[in-house]
């Protein structure tokens, strides 16, 4: 029976070898004081504000996992209360990979990154697929995002843990980007002109 809300993750395979490769006494002081969250904190629903995507893992009835790519505008995994988060699901390619693994086995992952500022939490927990519910779907709903909206998705949280930045590459957003390079573009023609009536002049 889980003794502490990293057990979700921490099998006793996992803390084998945690001990044999000697981590496990370190984690082992973190569950003693309490482990990973299990609410969604002020900390956490200011993180998801500012993310446009998340990775949501699944599994199916075989053991299969299966990880998907979810984007959308800011903040479009929105806090519900504070063991439950939220999106709506737009249309895709149809394969519906994920929601047939969530009719079979509802335990999910969602991974999120926020590759800009070198962060990235993990939660565990269990999604529930909600059709029809016009009023659910509205919530959800950016109005002036493109997608068309087929359902909601609801993540019940059980446990969340923050990572360390080791190892994350930073990537910026095309829309933090395009401005830059825009104003360079145009110093550059601004310069070549400038170059252009030099040259004429000489």
């Amino acid at each position: 029976m889980p003794t502490s809300s990293s057990d979700i993750a921490f099998t006793p395979s996992v803390k084998a070898i945690q001990a044999q490769k000697g981590s496990r006494a370190s984690y082992a002081r973190m569950e003693s004081h309490g482990g990973w969250q299990t609410k969604v904190s002020p900390d956490l629903a200011g993180f998801l504000a500012g993310l446009d995507m998340f990775y949501l893992g699944t599994v199916n009835g075989e053991g299969q996992p299966y990880i998907q790519y979810r984007g959308g505008p800011p903040g479009f995994l929105k806090v519900i209360d504070d063991q439950t988060l939220g999106f709506a699901d737009f249309g895709g390619n149809r394969q519906y990979i994920t929601l047939g693994n969530l009719s079979e086995n509802p335990k999910s992952f969602i991974f999120l990154m926020d590759y800009v500022n070198r962060q990235r939490i993990k939660i565990w927990g269990r999604a529930e697929v909600i059709e029809d519910n016009a009023e659910l779907n509205e919530r959800l709903h950016d109005p002036d995002y493109v997608g068309k909206v087929e359902r909601s998705i609801l993540f019940h949280v059980e446990a969340w843990d923050a990572n360390c930045p080791q190892h994350i590459h930073q990537r910026y957003p095309h829309s933090q980007i395009a401005p830059i390079i825009e104003g360079l573009q145009t110093r550059v023609a601004e310069l070549e002109a400038k170059l252009a009536r030099y040259e004429i002049d000489r």
